[in-house]
């Protein structure tokens, strides 16, 4: 039987390096065992069997004319951090592109939760996933904590910002941050604080293999979002043995379960560098969180995604076998 084409569109391709385009690459890799796959950034009023859509708003104009174009085919729609927790309840596009599909998409445990109730039945749970890595030996002449984000407010640096202003006396813990600058005034500001708190570096934008390797060797790392679907980051640190210190958010809840132990509330700085300053200074904090994500990590094995994946695309288009070949 031959494999039906479908089209993945998604707003950022290789060039934006961020969490949408690695979704988009993983999936066309999965997913092409069973399907011909193209990646794009915008429908080209193909003639596909099936599209999924990364993003109800950033993707509407190509969701809509799919619909239209294709009114009887299957249209699968992925909730980013944005949509789920912030456009759909008000944005009109983004309405839109969730009563066009066929099924919606969530990326963590408690994204359901934020739906309206009559679209859960068309919703499912897929969570993302990553390759596990050997946890590496880390220093003990101090502790380094890494956060990994995109200079923008949704990922709230300022709150990573003023921690390292808190911690400024305390040389034994440093902070990395990579992300490009995509607000000039939050670059500015990373720039600013690196002159008067050497403990801070930003280390801009960096490829995925080197971030995932700083990954590895950083004691923590920090995930302070405000707005967040389901952060590959975060899943990247527990699959690499690297506890995190994360906002208490839906996002980061629903990946690390609601009884971890390594929460702030959004926007608590304060928190966050007293956790910092209690990971350096009593080991077995740092361990017990490990400890808790190596639970958490078989829920991101990339085998477990894929079949998740297969079993939606199954329920879409039933004539094709699906069975995972892998």
């Amino acid at each position: 039987m031959s494999r039906p084409h479908i089209v993945l569109v998604t707003p950022a391709l290789a060039a934006a390096n961020n969490g949408n385009w690695q979704t988009a690459r993983r999936w066309t890799h999965f997913l092409s065992a069973l399907y011909r796959v193209r990646c794009s950034d915008a429908w080209q009023a193909g003639d596909e069997a099936l599209m999924i859509a990364l993003h109800a708003r950033r993707s509407a104009t190509s969701i809509a004319a799919w619909r239209a174009v294709h009114p009887g085919r299957p249209l699968v729609v992925v909730l980013t951090g944005t949509d789920l927790y912030r456009d759909i309840a008000s944005d009109a596009a983004a309405q839109r592109s969730i009563e066009f599909a066929d099924r919606l998409v969530v990326l963590n445990e408690c994204g359901l939760a934020a739906l309206p109730a009559q679209l859960r039945p068309k919703a499912r749970i897929c969570l993302q996933s990553a390759p596990p890595r050997r946890p590496q030996a880390k220093t003990v002449r101090h502790l380094r904590a890494l956060m990994v984000g995109h200079l923008r407010e949704e990922k709230s640096p300022r709150t990573y910002f003023e921690a390292a202003r808190r911690l400024a006396q305390r040389k034994d813990i440093r902070l990395d941050h990579i992300g490009g600058a995509v607000d000039p005034v939050l670059a500015d500001e990373a720039r600013a604080l690196m002159r008067v708190q050497p403990h801070y570096r930003w280390l801009g934008e960096l490829p995925h293999a080197a971030t995932r390797s700083r990954i590895q060797r950083a004691h923590v790392l920090v995930h302070p979002s405000r707005l967040e679907g389901g952060a590959h980051v975060v899943i990247e640190a527990v699959t690499s043995g690297t506890p995190v210190l994360a906002s208490r958010i839906d996002g980061n809840v629903g990946l690390l379960g609601a009884a971890y132990g390594g929460y702030f509330e959004p926007g608590d700085a304060a928190g966050l560098a007293a956790l910092l300053q209690r990971g350096r200074d009593d080991p077995s904090m740092l361990a017990a969180l490990a400890e808790q994500c190596t639970l958490r990590a078989p829920l991101f094995d990339p085998a477990r995604e894929r079949r998740t994946l297969h079993s939606l695309l199954a329920e879409l288009l039933p004539q094709h076998p699906s069975g995972d070949r892998r």
